[in-house]
């Protein structure tokens, strides 16, 4: 164990500190923070906000930061539980979150920052990232001895593995438009596979999640925030199709796959549409007919995501396709997820300092 690790232990015989418990219990999910922040500046940026974007984009790699430095304290002071954590059917994809917002801040500093090679860097590490979660996590579900039943096991959660696999393609697409040989093909390439593995993934777990939904008893607990990943995961394959779209006069075997990506990128983005009205009437009936309390959740960064990736995916297939006549949904989404991001944010402070004063007082 390290030894910054090792002073933060505490002594023999003494208590805890109170900060203990909370990191114990952190929830694998909470770089969702990150992937929130940023697709609300990228859609601000696309839609002529551009010092709301840049605002939010400084407060995004300060969060970025502090969560890298406290999951690993966390992964230090509790190696049991955060490994265990990863190779747990419902919290386990959680961790796809960190990839995600990778890929999202790359997006971000290739836009914002003009950033290039922290863009290129950050890509780089989201695919190391992704390819070590995607095999380790996948591949211990598949051999463990012990596993849960499919109502208990499987979430929309699930799909982050889906979003976090189109964040590659998205940053890579964003790339690739930037520079030149010997790698704008191979970038192109890159993203085009992402793009296509991430479809692959996404038909294979919703299958499981709507035969969840169908055929087992569902409760009002049932219906967390990662449900919403069942149309963010729809609406940011829009993006990557729409960015690749917007590529192919660099790549000629994108010019010949055109009428399939057209074809392909409004079928991700009618799917994602489709999700929205059905969640919403679960909504209602989660916490207006059953009267489930609202309450702060780290993942409910999972449900601002879509929105805001929403707002930016059909503004690009838009662009793409010459959708003009559907240009009000990508700004009325905006406010949306403008009024979540907002309302969740200051949830999420008022929790922590109530926290801090809670714990952090003397017994």
């Amino acid at each position: 164990m390290p030894a910054a690790a090792r002073a933060l232990k505490p002594v023999e015989g003494a208590s805890p500190p109170w900060w203990h418990e909370l990191l114990r219990e952190l929830s694998p999910a909470y770089f969702g923070l990150v992937m929130a922040t940023g697709i609300v500046s990228l859609a601000s940026n696309m839609m002529d906000y551009p010092q709301l974007a840049r605002a939010l984009f400084v407060l995004n790699v300060i969060q970025y930061a502090v969560l890298w430095l406290v999951y690993l304290l966390r992964a230090c002071l509790f190696p049991r539980r955060f490994f265990g954590d990863m190779i747990d059917h419902a919290r386990g994809p959680g961790y796809f979150t960190v990839v995600a917002a990778t890929g999202i801040l790359a997006s971000q500093s290739i836009l914002l920052h003009e950033g290039l090679l922290m863009g290129f860097g950050l890509w780089w590490l989201a695919v190391i990232l992704c390819v070590g979660l995607t095999y380790t996590i996948f591949t211990t579900f598949t051999v463990k001895k012990e596993k849960p039943p499919l109502d208990k096991g499987i979430s929309g959660a699930w799909l982050l593995a889906v979003v976090a696999t189109q964040a590659l393609a998205v940053s890579g697409a964003l790339l690739a438009a930037r520079i030149g040989q010997p790698f704008r093909l191979e970038l192109n390439l890159v993203a085009l596979s992402m793009w296509l593995w991430g479809g692959m993934l996404y038909i294979w777990m919703m299958s499981l999640i709507f035969y969840r939904y169908t055929f087992f008893p569902f409760s009002p607990g049932d219906l967390s925030p990662p449900y919403w990943i069942n149309m963010g995961a729809m609406a940011i394959s829009t993006l990557a199709g729409s960015l690749l779209i917007q590529n192919a006069p660099h790549a000629p075997y994108l010019v010949s796959l055109l009428p399939f990506l057209r074809g392909f990128t409004v079928f991700y983005w009618a799917t994602g549409t489709w999700w929205i009205p059905m969640l919403l009437v679960l909504g209602i009936w989660r916490h207006v007919f059953q009267r489930f309390p609202f309450s702060y959740d780290p993942l409910y960064w999972g449900a601002i995501f879509p929105l805001g990736m929403y707002a930016a995916s059909t503004w690009q297939m838009n662009r793409a396709m010459g959708f003009d006549f559907l240009g009000f949904l990508p700004v009325t989404f905006l406010y949306v997820a403008w009024f979540g991001w907002l309302v969740t944010f200051i949830a999420m402070v008022r929790r922590l300092l109530r926290l801090v004063r809670r714990r952090g007082a003397p017994a």
